[in-house]
């Protein structure tokens, strides 16, 4: 056998740099555990990030919408928005970090960020190998919840997702370590910390919209040491809720059991690690439409995010077709950045809306192309839907 002594000391050197991290990171959570408290301040400032690729288009459009809905609220003094720039992958590139240290700095001035989608360069792309600005995002605010509701009501539908979204294969992804031109492996990483608090955002929110059920979804009988860790505390979490039933899946069986009509309306919420809730929460949006018409909240103590679940579309803007991109996705966000900041009866007057333009009534569609409306039209015909 070959000596590999030389590989494995240093891909000890890299992991023991990822184990130190991980453990000071550890330590921060632990002891940040007080949300903010919207009612008590003077003014909520909302960050508006429009990102790349149909970002910038979709991301405007949401923030028409919301300035519409909450203009007493703005004149007042009450609510800010502020636009901040930067987030675009040639300034990324730039700078070489996923968000530049000026951008970030205005973002840790915000209360919420209304967020459009950034694009994460992939092997073979012209762009250098960067860490996604989501993920960045999602560690340096701390944003350890993502909320992605997907509603069809005609079919019996009504999900909610809380994915875990600091920790898993996400948490060090860009860290991994090629330790010969044959062999390269990544890290995935559990907390107790991390998983208690998210396990706790999914009951809390079954118990508060009477939901009745949560359902566990990891891989623990392969992956026994974090899979099995996530399934073990949120299991223990679940006692404190005696009125919920909770029941756990396989994310294999429970992809399955998602297209399964006679099965897939006893699902109502669910706890998953990081990349499971990535994949799962693109199959669920196609329900309602794609991923074009899901949003979604990342939420932590402190700080608080919203955006699109899908790319940022590069490929449109190419072919001169960015107006005609979809704004549901920002304005189902919106929903519930409206809903996170107090503003209850203004995020279910937009969910109502939406529905109405998206399901009902559909005078308007969304195609992409110059075949259906454009992104500026679809959101006019929402604003007069709010109006009635």
């Amino acid at each position: 056998m070959k000596n590999y002594e030389n590989e494995i000391a240093a891909a000890k050197e890299k992991f023991e740099a990822v184990l130190r991290s991980q453990l000071e990171r550890n330590e921060r959570i632990t002891a940040n555990r007080e949300d903010l408290d919207f009612e008590k301040l003077d003014k909520i400032i909302v960050g508006v990030c429009g990102g790349d690729g149909i970002g910038p288009v979709i991301t405007a459009s949401a923030q028409r919408v919301l300035e519409y809905m909450l203009a007493d609220e703005v004149k007042s003094g009450k609510v800010e928005f502020k636009v901040i720039d930067g987030l675009t992958i040639e300034n990324r590139v730039a700078c070489m970090k996923a968000i530049p240290d000026d951008v970030m700095e205005e973002l840790k001035a915000c209360h919420v960020i209304l967020k459009g989608p950034t694009t994460t360069p992939k092997k073979g792309d012209p762009w250098p190998n960067i860490e996604s600005a989501n993920v960045a995002m999602r560690k340096a605010l701390d944003l350890y919840a993502n909320v992605r509701p997907v509603r069809v009501p005609e079919e019996g539908i009504d999900w909610t997702f809380f994915r875990e979204n600091t920790e898993g294969s996400y948490a060090v992804g860009s860290q991994g370590v090629a330790v010969t031109p044959e062999l390269s492996m990544d890290f995935c990483v559990t907390t107790s910390e991390g998983s208690e608090r998210i396990a706790r955002a999914a009951y809390e929110y079954a118990r508060k919209n009477k939901k009745g059920k949560v359902s566990i979804i990891t891989k623990a009988n392969i992956i026994k040491a974090t899979d099995g860790k996530f399934l073990d505390i949120c299991q223990k979490v679940g006692k404190d809720y005696p009125e919920i039933e909770t029941d756990d899946w396989f994310i294999d069986i429970t992809t399955a059991k998602l297209i399964d009509k006679k099965r897939r309306t006893a699902f109502k919420v669910f706890v998953l690690p990081n990349l499971y809730g990535d994949i799962i929460t693109d199959e669920a949006a196609e329900f309602q439409g794609g991923v074009g018409t899901a949003g979604s909240a990342n939420i932590g103590h402190r700080y608080a995010m919203f955006e699109a679940i899908h790319g940022s579309a590069p490929r449109m803007i190419s072919e001169g077709r960015g107006k005609y991109a979809d704004p549901c996705s920002m304005l189902r966000a919106a929903v519930m950045l409206l809903s996170h900041i107090g503003y209850q009866d203004k995020a279910d007057a937009l969910e109502k809306a939406l529905d109405t333009c998206m399901f009902t009534e559909k005078k308007l569609t969304i195609t992409g192309r110059d075949t259906g409306a454009t992104c500026e039209e679809f959101s006019d015909y929402v604003m007069e839907t709010l109006s009635k």
